[in-house]
């Protein structure tokens, strides 16, 4: 039995919106490093209003620990998670990579599909983007492709659900 080298899967052709670099930045505002910079914070202005002493080493410590961990994640989170996410819509399948330290692919045939879902939150709305599913007949999950500019994405669900209906599906 030959062995065939497995073939290489290319990244989908379209990018997210750019203002998603905004979304998940402030998303990483509030959820990461937000909570880390104010947890940092609590300690600092406790030790320097009732335990001066204690600065010298909890300055550091905070520092290492929370402060820098927190800014680097909010720096590069975004712009990780940007150059990662893509998306395209090809005549039999949809086809999405996202993720940012976790790195997805995912491809749907278009005869699975059962659903197609936009979602707008509240924080993607102030920034013009949606996020669109689309859900198949598999259990291996959902096709998500986020950060998409609210035309793209509805464009994109109703390009998918014409090309779900032309594609025949398996018959049973």
């Amino acid at each position: 039995m030959p062995a065939y080298p497995a073939p290489l899967l290319r990244p989908p052709r379209h990018r997210v919106d750019p203002r998603a670099r905004r979304w998940w930045t402030v998303q990483a505002l509030l959820t990461v490093s937000g909570p880390m910079l104010l947890t940092a914070l609590v300690p600092a202005v406790l030790g320097a209003l009732f335990f001066p002493g204690a600065l010298p080493w909890l300055g550091p410590l905070l520092l290492v620990v929370l402060v820098l961990p927190a800014l680097g994640y909010l720096v590069a989170m975004p712009r990780w998670r940007y150059a990662v996410h893509a998306w395209e819509l090809g005549e039999r399948a949809v086809y999405a990579a996202g993720g940012w330290f976790w790195q997805k692919r995912r491809i749907a045939p278009l005869s699975r599909v059962q659903t197609v879902d936009t979602v707008r939150g509240p924080l993607q709305r102030r920034y013009g983007l949606a996020t669109v599913t689309v859900t198949t007949a598999s259990t291996a999950g959902d096709v998500t492709i986020a950060g998409l500019s609210d035309a793209d994405a509805e464009e994109l669900s109703r390009r998918i659900g014409e090309a779900a209906q032309d594609v025949p599906g398996d018959a049973a």
